[in-house]
């Protein structure tokens, strides 16, 4: 089965242009079959609230069904990172964050946990990094704030916004954020930022560019009820 992939060792894929499989996963059986076809990183993603809880949006989802997912997926893999997501308002301040971070790592067996934003979670990214939790940062559109952002739309395409995403990007990495995924913003940003950062990005729906790629596991089989997202 070999060792246990860390986030060093998407940094070492990273830097001998090895590229990075990763796939939403919800379950122990599923985890097996992944890993199995030599997938790197399980997402255990708020995804589920909709793919599994039928939900149309991911706000729903809570701390518990988090740590339930993730304890599902760590069962279940022997050698994949597994990343889980903090769900909606999990990591309002830094503290609150550690204590949700802390279930997901301690309860849910996940190795890292991801939260979405740029500036506003720098703080928090650097809090958890001290205390020794890797963290997976998320730029882009972000389904957290679907409300905000008027829908699933695609984020960085004028001058402006590119430039804060770039911003956001190298300031979470400066904060101490292993990994960075960039989700429906324009190939070329995407591409760029990719080759500036030192840690390793993943896309989805950001173009071929990204040092990996995520898709969420019912998209990828057809097994999701919604219509397909277009990339």
């Amino acid at each position: 089965m070999g060792e246990r992939i860390l986030s060093t060792s998407l940094t070492e894929m990273k830097r001998a242009g090895e590229r990075i499989a990763c796939v939403t996963c919800y379950d122990a059986s599923f985890a097996r079959l992944l890993e199995a076809a030599g997938v790197e990183v399980l997402l255990v993603g708020d995804s589920l609230g909709m793919v599994l809880q039928g939900h149309p949006n991911t706000l729903a989802v809570t701390l518990d069904h988090m740590v339930y997912h993730s304890a599902c997926v760590s069962r279940g893999a022997r050698r994949a990172l597994i990343v889980a997501d903090l769900p909606f308002l999990s990591f309002t301040a830094p503290e609150r964050a550690l204590a949700s971070a802390g279930r997901l790592l301690g309860e849910g067996g996940a190795h890292m946990v991801k939260l979405e934003g740029g500036a506003l979670v720098v703080e928090t990214v650097r809090h958890l990094t001290a205390w020794g939790i890797p963290v997976c940062a998320h730029l882009g559109l972000l389904p957290q704030s679907v409300y905000r952002l008027g829908g699933y739309r695609y984020q960085g395409r004028d001058a402006a916004s590119a430039a804060t995403i770039r911003q956001d990007a190298l300031a979470l990495q400066a904060a101490g954020a292993a990994l960075l995924v960039l989700e429906c913003v324009p190939a070329a940003l995407a591409s760029a930022l990719s080759q500036e950062l030192t840690i390793p990005t993943i896309g989805i729906g950001a173009g071929g560019g990204c040092d990996g790629q995520v898709l969420v596991l019912h998209d990828m089989i057809g097994a999701n009820p919604y219509r397909p997202p277009r990339f």
